[in-house]
């Protein structure tokens, strides 16, 4: 089976099995999904939701993060790691949206990228899930894991994965196809016991049985 032909016996098989895959972040607004995805790197989603209802409760604007004192952020986020690190990023973040975009979250990867604590792949998320654009492949932990398993890379780094998966995926699944990995590297692909036994993918994947890879 050549690199293409699995990858879309890969897609076909994770859109079976995940038919509501989504971001699994909790957010109601652009500038929510983007507070939260800075705020879970090296950080579970399921921790960041649990830290996010009191934060957006006080902040509703980009203005209010830069408003709200810096000893007061660094607590409502705490529990979600580096947290010091993170609240700058979040009010330097936020500054910048405030003088450049009028508060309003930027649709483009090169002005989401330009903001403090913004990488490619936080804006692969924002653009993706808030405004439905496919700019790009979301390539986190779970991603980067998996298609190097299932034999769709053997690249290293997240940016040279992304590369190849946008040569392999249609455009249209750029971002479900972040999610479908992403679910089933939380359910059944996961780091140390990879469920083989019961993957719907075993078939198609070369590492199979093979944990480690």
């Amino acid at each position: 089976m050549t690199r293409p032909e699995r990858a879309a016996a890969v897609i076909a098989a994770l859109a079976r099995t995940y038919p509501h895959a989504h971001c699994e972040l909790a957010y109601t607004t652009p500038l929510q999904l983007l507070i939260a995805t800075i705020l879970s790197a090296q950080c579970t989603d399921k921790r960041v939701n649990l830290v996010t209802p009191a934060l957006f409760r006080t902040c509703r604007t980009a203005a209010d993060f830069v408003a709200l004192p810096a000893e007061q952020l660094e607590e409502l986020i705490q529990s979600a790691g580096f947290f010091r690190a993170k609240a700058k990023n979040i009010r330097a973040c936020c500054a910048a949206l405030v003088e450049r975009h009028g508060g309003e979250v930027p649709r483009t990867m090169d002005a989401l990228t330009a903001l403090a604590g913004v990488g490619r792949k936080t804006a692969n998320v924002v653009l993706g899930n808030a405004f439905g654009l496919n700019v790009g492949v979301v390539v986190d932990t779970h991603v980067q894991r998996l298609t190097r398993r299932l034999g769709l890379t053997k690249q290293t780094t997240p940016e040279k994965i992304e590369r190849d998966l946008i040569k392999l995926v249609p455009r249209a699944q750029w971002t479900l196809f972040s999610h479908w990995l992403i679910w089933h590297g939380r359910r059944r692909c996961t780091a140390r016991n990879p469920d083989c036994a019961t993957c719907e993918l075993r078939a198609l994947c070369p590492s199979a049985d093979k944990t480690g890879k």
